[in-house]
């Protein structure tokens, strides 16, 4: 990598909670992948943090308190061994971003909050490196939904552009970006529903598995009419924009009164889910985003090839396809954002754009800061 390259770190576990994604990057001239990494969750500490984010929120102070310290010395590790396998000692380093494990967020009125996991003082003192932490909730206090924060990171990568596209984030919620093109119009992004966080839940309850590979359960089920018309009726799905969503609303508890009276294969269950994100985020797109030329897909999502198969015929004759035709790898768009979002906080400047996504007042300058050892 050039000498000259100014580096952050940027650090991310998303709803799915199947570990911390990892990503060395610099942002001069554009914003640049050096290296990346997932670093998996020990299962144990996965259940818990799975148990509490799909829970009723119950939870005793003592496991809180331990969640939140075991979860950050998971972090700091991640981030120790992207740099030992670079090659790189923390000074390299300008700064870490930590976004943290979510594990609830409740954005409405009248009491909007959001909570995210992993002590970024544990993580400062375990890797030496300034980390900036706690992103979200400033956005909040200003009126804001907390969320999405990756718009304003998907147009510093990929525009300004000649024509609008969409950017998707395929994670455990499903999210798009409107890139309106040379025209300059405000920045358009929000959750538009649930995407792997039900198919994974449900691939787990009816097969044992942690995911579904490829998609190939779900494109060996039919999805059911009527389970997708309950589906489709949630009061999430008719709200505008700016909104957002997680784990918290959208789990199995969600899904089980919705099969009530219902004689259906779980693989015909699981084709009806991948069915319901399909529908969401192409209804969302021809809402918000009808004359988009293309769609770019980043996230985890994008290895669910039946799924973006799916994608390309409800959304025909738009393309749909992976980041990786820029040269952005999918599997980091998020931990980059990280990486961007605490050289941001270092600028002394908001993140351009973040506001007009969330439905903050204005402009914010976003995240806290723990100095390294």
């Amino acid at each position: 990598m050039p000498e000259s390259a100014e580096l952050y770190l940027g650090l991310i576990s998303g709803t799915s909670a199947d570990g911390i994604d990892v990503a060395l990057a610099s942002f001069e001239p554009r914003p640049r992948l050096h290296a990346g990494l997932t670093h998996p969750y020990p299962e144990a500490l996965r259940q818990r943090i799975l148990a509490l984010a799909q829970g009723d929120g119950r939870i005793a102070l003592d496991e809180l308190g331990t969640l939140d310290i075991e979860i950050g010395r998971v972090f700091a590790t991640a981030a120790q061994r992207l740099l030992q396998e670079s090659g790189l000692q923390a000074t390299a380093v300008r700064a870490l971003g930590s976004h943290g494990q979510t594990v609830r967020h409740r954005p409405n009125p009248p009491t909007p909050y959001t909570l995210q996991l992993g002590d970024p003082n544990v993580i400062a003192e375990a890797t030496g490196i300034v980390t900036v932490a706690d992103l979200r909730r400033r956005d909040l206090a200003a009126g804001g939904q907390g969320a999405p924060l990756a718009p304003a990171f998907h147009a510093a990568m990929l525009g300004p552009t000649d024509s609008p596209r969409v950017v998707l984030n395929l994670g455990g919620i499903a999210n798009i970006t409107v890139l309106s093109g040379a025209g300059g119009e405000r920045l358009v992004g929000f959750d538009t529903g649930p995407a792997s966080c039900l198919l994974d839940a449900w691939m787990q309850k009816a097969m044992g598995k942690p995911y579904d590979a490829d998609g190939a359960f779900a494109a060996s089920g039919t999805a059911n009419p009527i389970l997708l018309s309950r589906l489709l009726a949630d009061p999430y799905l008719r709200l505008p924009p700016p909104k957002s969503t997680g784990r918290e609303v959208f789990h199995l508890r969600w899904l089980e009164p919705r099969l009530d009276g219902l004689d259906i294969e779980a693989a015909d269950v699981q084709a009806t889910l991948m069915a319901f994100t399909v529908q969401t985020i192409a209804d969302c797109v021809r809402a918000h985003a009808a004359n988009a030329a293309e769609m770019l897909v980043c996230g985890g999502g994008t290895h669910n090839t039946a799924l973006l198969a799916a994608l390309a015929v409800a959304l025909a004759p738009m393309p749909v396809r992976s980041s990786a035709v820029y040269g952005i790898d999918p599997d980091f768009v998020e931990a980059m954002l990280i990486a961007w979002l605490a050289r941001e906080r270092l600028l002394e400047r908001p993140p351009a754009g973040v506001h007009f996504a969330t439905g903050a007042r204005g402009p914010r300058v976003l995240g806290g800061i723990y100095f390294g050892a």
